[in-house]
C-alpha cells in the first residue's frame, strides 16, 4: 500500500458557508463607499462617514470571532467523524 495521504476534496457545508459569510461581509461593507460617504446623521458630534467605519472595526471583530469557533466546531466535528480506515492509514481492520 501507499504511505501516501488521501487527499480529499474540499466539502461545502452550511456552516461553512456561513463561515464565509462571517469573513467576507466587513470587506463587502467597506468597499461599498457610497454607502457610507456622507456626513449626516452626525453621532456625539462625529460625522456618519467616521462612526459608520469604527463601528466596523467592532463589527468585524465580532464576525471574525464567530467564523473561528464556528470553524474549530467543525474541524472537531470533521475528527469525530474520521472513518476507522482514516485513521490507521488507509488500512480498514
Amino acid at each position: 500500500m501507499s504511505s501516501t495521504p488521501e487527499v480529499r476534496p474540499p466539502v461545502v457545508t452550511p456552516v461553512r458557508v456561513i463561515i464565509g459569510l462571517c469573513l467576507v461581509a466587513p470587506f463587502v461593507a467597506m468597499l461599498w463607499v457610497g454607502s457610507y460617504a456622507k456626513t449626516g446623521p452626525a453621532f456625539i458630534g462625529i460625522p456618519f462617514f467616521y462612526w459608520y467605519q469604527m463601528l466596523w472595526v467592532l463589527i468585524s471583530t465580532a464576525l471574525t470571532m464567530t467564523a473561528y469557533q464556528l470553524w474549530q466546531r467543525d474541524q472537531r466535528d470533521r475528527a469525530a467523524h474520521a472513518s476507522p480506515a482514516a485513521e490507521n492509514g488507509g488500512e480498514a481492520k
